[in-house]
């Protein structure tokens, strides 16, 4: 058994919540691109739009994360994409969020009362001009707090990359584990990470949440 001190095992897992942090980071903004362009798509009036985007969000709705990533990673393998684990998890959790974000936004375009829309229709508006200057701006007053809020969900989904080789936090501490057999010391310091890397994300969502409220 491999001796390692506290100190040890708490670098080593903080060099690897950079990893975690970054994959996170890449799948919420490559995921708010993407999503953005599906909602758009998806209040256009180009016909069957509306519901192949409805569609897209309910096959990763509906489907494990972990099973996306397995089909990403050996799908990309098998397409002959010699890929690392990174790239497919970046891709896999991308799509994944890109998925749930269309549809949060989908709900705060929604909550904008109709009269907006018949008000900017009235000003002979186009359908680009009544998303950029009327009903994003309203809507994305209304969507910082759950999509802060999902961010969470990327962070603690990112884990889930562990089992195709990323070495995330997760499998750090798996590492950890099996080279200390101590694996409930190695998990301790893993939850307290993502709790201190979550916890401040989930409160000021929170906050956010009543402050519109209010």
């Amino acid at each position: 058994m491999v001796q390692f001190s506290l100190w040890d095992i708490f670098t080593f897992l903080l060099g690897a919540l950079r990893w975690t942090v970054a994959l996170s980071l890449m799948a919420f903004m490559g995921g708010g691109l993407a999503g953005l362009g599906l909602l758009l798509l998806r209040f256009t009036k180009l016909r069957g739009a509306a519901t192949a985007v409805a569609w897209y969000v309910q096959i990763f709705q509906g489907t494990p994360l972990l099973m996306q990533l397995f089909l990403v990673y050996f799908g990309l393998a098998l397409a002959g994409l010699d890929t690392s684990p990174l790239v497919a998890a970046a891709i896999c959790l991308t799509l994944y969020a890109s998925a749930y974000l269309t549809e949060i936004w989908r709900g705060c375009v929604n909550a904008i009362h109709k009269g907006q829309w018949e008000a900017s229709t009235s000003l002979a508006l186009t359908f680009t001009q009544q998303m950029r200057y009327v009903i994003l701006p309203q809507a994305g007053r209304v969507a910082i707090a759950p999509t802060v809020g999902f961010l969470v969900q990327i962070i603690k989904g990112t884990a889930l990359a562990s089992v195709i080789g990323f070495v995330e936090l997760t499998k750090a501490g798996q590492m950890i584990s099996n080279a200390t057999y101590q694996p409930f010391l190695a998990y301790v310091f893993v939850g307290l990470l993502y709790f201190a890397l979550c916890y401040p994300l989930s409160w000021w969502s929170q906050r956010l949440e009543n402050r519109r409220l209010a």
